[in-house]
């Protein structure tokens, strides 16, 4: 008789997933999701039913609960946008988060065999990093890897790894531009690698298969203020992963990247794309240069505390560049309140108002 195999991390991880269309896309997922509680954040207008195939455990969140629960403090959750998608990561009461949009299929690997990304972002996470000293044969944790000669001894235990970063077969994360010029390209290179992002260099994070340790890094991972009434839109998870990177290096935490890949479905348009990141791409050619400056001082030891020290300099640097970033550093600032008081001790109505598998959430 064989004995049934609990899945890694079955009660410490949620699924994440923001959405504006009935969920269908979970039935090939079925196999790694089902066994995990989601989180689903209902982007766009409150009143349209979302479906959900029945058997999975989850909790349905819309904008009139997002604004009940956190009341003025809401206006830190974009609407209209996937950035929506961070209000989940703040109710949850796991240690892990996997979030994963609902245009992402199962990949296959080279051999043909159905890839469990949720499986590799787990082991990602519960092995170290090494930010420190760059690994040649890369993870030197994975199995058939090691560290190479001349790699210090001293450094070989790694550092914890807060955030993994997933890519995408198919449909590339390009821009606009990109996409313009090359409206049919496709990823078919399935590079069977992950690596640590090094200390001090920053790069583009996407949120469309990401997860991480939300004890670790949670508070950091404020998905911006995007989509209705903002001038700019796709910079959400970006922003985000330049804020995370700068904290994860100050505190000593490591960043991966490369596998798990997941079969991007959809291409966006590019003309809609183009109007949404338009500012971004001007803006970022001074965004990066302060984010790879910034420096954080030495008693910020927490995570909270390197944020809001972050958004006083995002204040300070990137106001003049235009109004919208004193209203992001606020927004910044109204997260980690939101954050802190939804996660202080005995916060037991964070969730009465979702809906959890039909029914009223009352837990």
């Amino acid at each position: 008789m064989s004995v049934p195999i609990t899945p890694a991390l079955k009660d410490e991880l949620d699924i994440v997933i923001p959405t504006i269309r009935n969920l269908d896309f979970l039935e090939m997922w079925r196999p790694f999701f089902q066994p995990y509680h989601l989180i689903i954040v209902q982007d766009g207008d409150p009143t349209k039913t979302i479906k959900v195939p029945e058997g999975f455990d989850y909790e349905l969140y819309n904008r009139n609960d997002i604004n009940r629960i956190l009341g003025p403090k809401a206006s830190c959750i974009s609407f209209k946008d996937s950035a929506c998608r961070c209000f989940g990561y703040m109710v949850s009461k796991k240690k892990y988060i996997y979030t994963i949009d609902d245009d992402c299929f199962v990949a296959k690997d080279p051999t043909g065999k159905e890839i469990n990304a949720l499986e590799q972002h787990i082991k990602n996470l519960l092995c170290p990093s090494t930010p420190n000293f760059f690994n040649a044969l890369y993870d030197p944790y994975r199995e058939g890897a090691d560290f190479v000669r001349g790699y210090p001894f001293s450094m070989r235990e790694g550092v914890k790894t807060a955030v993994s970063h997933g890519l995408w077969m198919n449909i590339p994360d390009y821009d606009a531009p990109t996409q313009m010029v090359k409206p049919l390209e496709r990823n078919t290179r399935y590079v069977d690698a992950v690596m640590t992002i090094p200390k001090g260099t920053l790069f583009p994070m996407c949120g469309m298969n990401l997860a991480f340790d939300r004890e670790l890094i949670g508070p950091a991972m404020y998905f911006g203020l995007m989509g209705d009434g903002q001038p700019i839109g796709r910079y959400d998870d970006m922003w985000a992963g330049w804020c995370i990177k700068v904290i994860c290096d100050h505190l000593g935490l490591g960043v991966k990247t490369g596998l798990p890949y997941i079969w991007h479905s959809k291409a966006s348009n590019p003309f809609v794309n183009l109007k949404k990141e338009y500012k971004g791409i001007f803006w970022q050619e001074e965004i990066i240069p302060f984010f790879q400056s910034v420096s954080l001082p030495k008693d910020c030891t927490s995570v909270q505390k390197c944020y809001l020290v972050l958004a006083e300099k995002v204040k300070e640097k990137l106001g003049p560049i235009d109004p919208y970033f004193t209203k992001l550093a606020d927004a910044m600032v109204t997260w980690i309140e939101a954050w802190d008081q939804i996660n202080s001790t005995g916060t037991g109505a964070k969730v009465a108002n979702g809906t959890a598998n039909g029914t009223a959430n009352g837990k």
